[in-house]
């Protein structure tokens, strides 16, 4: 219900083409309230968020769990700078790498940051451990990467959405295909100075493009045999996501790492940000074992926010959600199902040609251009059914809704897409 100080939706959008940097395109719907799977409209409508904040949200729309850690520490201590020492800092870091079994972590607050955090770190590494010569390190990367908005994370891009007008880009990068270990092998040849080798286990912004089932190990097994970091973004795979506590573990649906699990390619670098924190508030943190860590001395790197009480207490509360509630196996579950109902639906579509992806992240690729409107057409006409996604790549719709969602909900999520879809076969 609209209160008298309460704006409407056309209201609201309005505020924002106004006051607001146009630097979104947002579906014309207008949030004011979360819990769980669900989110309403400022009119009150109901909707099933199949986004959950581009994988931030993994536990939930306010998760009361979360929401009351977060609470708590905000009525005692919220920043002290790393100036000085703050007793929830200490103890969020063991929890952390004890967690993903790793010796230390540095905090940060958004995943642009983690992520040019792990690129200092890993040259860093190549001039003192390595012996690359200082100013030649080179990171390799791949092709329709999205690590991020930052000028250096740009300058290795090619989404010229992104790029073009932003430069001059910062140097140091080789691009290589995804998903081909073999033009990671011929790289690492031609050039003794990498450092490292940073990759997404599932390309999500490129469309949930899932890479061959033995793609991270390969290149794991590949960065250790040239002496490279093999630098794993799970910014927005990890953390339960894809059916396991991170994508780089394969099928491993286990509380941590097991180390016997085949699939598992332990990264050297990981760096983790939205769900870290279940969507309440700006989390991030790389982490890595001491001999690549410890080549960051004081003064050399940090951040004001990084590492603060809140932060501490609302990530510590997020990974146990993530853990208590059995998430990972969920997604795995669900993932398989969602996954199973629509490439029977897509038997006899034409509006819809492939179905992909890994437990709950997943997309459909629809059958037109990348410069048409029918994705996002869409993708409306699911908000007047119900359901909140967004386009990417122009004819690729993503569907990651929260974990903690139930079977019941999903397959009335699945009734809602197809049906939305069957209003737009030809």
């Amino acid at each position: 219900m609209i209160t008298e100080d309460q704006l409407t939706s056309q209201e609201a959008i309005a505020l924002e083409e106004k006051h607001g940097a146009h630097n979104y395109h947002p579906l014309p719907v207008v949030l004011s309230r979360g819990e769980g799977v669900f989110v309403w409209d400022v009119e009150g409508k109901k909707y099933y968020d199949f986004l959950s904040a581009y994988s931030a949200v993994n536990q939930g729309h306010c998760h009361p769990a979360i929401v009351d850690a977060m609470n708590k520490q905000a009525q005692t201590l919220t920043l002290t700078s790393r100036a000085f020492h703050n007793d929830i800092l200490g103890r969020y870091e063991a929890f952390a790498t004890d967690y993903f079994k790793f010796d230390k972590l540095l905090p940060m607050n958004t995943g642009a940051e983690a992520v040019e955090t792990a690129i200092k770190i890993a040259r860093k590494w190549a001039y003192e451990k390595k012996g690359v010569k200082e100013q030649d390190a080179q990171i390799i990367v791949c092709e329709n990467n999205f690590h991020g908005r930052t000028t250096t994370i740009i300058s290795f891009s090619n989404d010229e959405g992104a790029r073009k007008n932003f430069g001059p880009y910062t140097p140091g990068f080789i691009k290589i295909p995804y998903d081909d270990p073999k033009a990671l092998e011929r790289a690492l040849i031609e050039n003794k100075n990498v450092a490292g080798f940073l990759v997404e286990p599932i390309q999500g912004e490129a469309g949930v493009y899932t890479p061959s089932d033995d793609f991270m190990k390969q290149a794991k097994a590949i960065c250790e045999k040239h002496n490279v970091l093999f630098i794993a973004d799970e910014i927005q795979t990890g953390i339960a996501r894809t059916g396991a506590l991170l994508a780089v573990c394969g099928n491993c649906t286990c509380e941590g790492h097991c180390e016997r699990q085949e699939t598992y390619s332990r990264p050297d670098i990981l760096i983790l940000g939205k769900a870290l924190s279940g969507g309440a508030y700006p989390v991030s943190a790389v982490l890595a074992d001491d001999e690549i860590m410890n080549v960051i001395q004081p003064g050399q790197h940090g951040s004001t926010f990084g590492g603060n009480p809140v932060a501490g207490a609302v990530a510590m509360a997020a990974l146990n959600v993530v853990k208590d509630e059995n998430l990972a196996q969920n997604a795995r579950k669900l993932g398989e199902l969602f996954r199973a109902k629509l490439n029977e639906y897509i038997k006899d579509s034409t509006i819809v040609n492939l179905v992909r992806g890994r437990g709950l992240l997943n997309a459909i690729v629809i059958n037109d251009t990348e410069d048409s409107s029918t994705a996002w057409d869409i993708c409306v006409a699911l908000k007047e059914n119900g359901l909140l996604a967004k386009p990417t790549h122009g004819n690729i719709i993503r569907f990651a809704p929260p974990l903690v969602m139930n079977e019941e909900q999903l397959l009335d999520c699945v009734a809602i897409i197809t049906k939305t879809l069957g209003d737009f076969e030809k």
